[in-house]
């Protein structure tokens, strides 16, 4: 099929790629004109702006934005609905709110313009293995996707999840479990380190990948980092998040559903972000005046 495609950062250009290489034509754009110069290089139509792009693709058009959740894809999108006409289709695939998914397919259908929300993980490996993609709107936009949709993912690797909104609400999910899986991964490859024995890391984190019942892709990419670093002395542990975890926590306090495993995985996010905070010096002080326990000063 073919498709505009908005963003060609680090997945969006792998996706793009990916795209080019199973058969589509693919007009891409990004705001970085080098970018959009190299996906030209790779059989791309490069396009110099967003009309552009929109003229070089034959009605009825469909538009892949994959761009930062919030302003990014707002302003963008702000760009590119006076551009568009009736039948035309407009995907998100990148980290958006569902929320906003929700205000947004029926102010596009109101034009007769089509929204799609497709929640997206693979990362920078997609290129390569393919991306599971959790794909949200109407049933016919969703069938119009489908080529597109099947070159990206990998077999069995896509699903239709229900209306628009739900894409990006199970995306959402599957990284506050993401955060979860990997807490727990990294908790106990502290213990392990802080231990008599002289594990080596990715050794064992391979082990476990052989049968276990912790065995995962993560676990996978555990055993490179190793591999690599094997005390992970050359990085901080300076711990971002995207935000999809932060709604993961709101969703969970909206519906009373008890997600302590996630909630503290996030709050141990924004931990890895302070260092000597006040906290742990309260903490230290009282320890020190109710059991005399030594304090370090600066």
């Amino acid at each position: 099929m073919e498709l505009g495609f908005v963003g060609l950062g680090r997945m969006g250009f792998n996706m793009t790629l990916r795209l080019l290489r199973g058969g589509h034509r693919v007009v891409a754009y990004d705001l970085g004109a080098e970018r959009t110069r190299e996906a030209g290089t790779q059989g791309a139509v490069a396009a110099a702006d967003l009309p552009a792009l929109v003229r070089a693709l034959a009605p009825p058009r469909a538009l892949w934005l994959m761009l930062p959740a919030g302003e990014p894809t707002e302003a963008t999108l702000a760009q590119l609905t006076p551009l568009l006409a009736r039948g035309d289709l407009v995907v998100d695939g990148g980290n958006s709110n569902f929320h906003d998914d929700q205000r947004r397919a029926p102010r596009l259908a109101a034009a007769g313009i089509g929204y799609v929300d497709v929640g997206t993980s693979g990362g920078v490996w997609g290129l390569q293995n393919g991306y599971c993609m959790m794909a949200g709107g109407e049933p016919d936009a969703i069938a119009r996707l489908a080529p597109a949709l099947d070159t990206l993912a990998p077999p069995e690797g896509w699903l239709h999840t229900g209306p628009a909104g739900s894409g990006h609400y199970a995306k959402m999910i599957h990284n506050g479990i993401e955060y979860g899986l990997m807490q727990a991964y990294a908790e106990g490859f502290e213990i392990l380190q802080a231990s008599e024995f002289r594990y080596d890391l990715g050794r064992l984190a391979h082990l476990w990948n052989q049968g276990s019942v912790v065995r995962s892709w993560l676990l996978e990419l555990a055993e490179r980092a190793f591999a690599a670093d094997p005390r992970l002395e050359r990085i901080r542990g300076w711990v971002d998040d995207s935000g999809e975890g932060r709604w993961t926590v709101l969703e969970a306090l909206a519906h009373d559903v008890p997600a302590e495993v996630l909630t503290l995985a996030l709050l141990r996010r924004f931990r890895s972000r302070q260092q000597d905070t006040f906290t742990d010096r309260v903490l230290a002080a009282l320890r020190n005046e109710f059991g005399g326990h030594a304090v370090r000063e600066k």
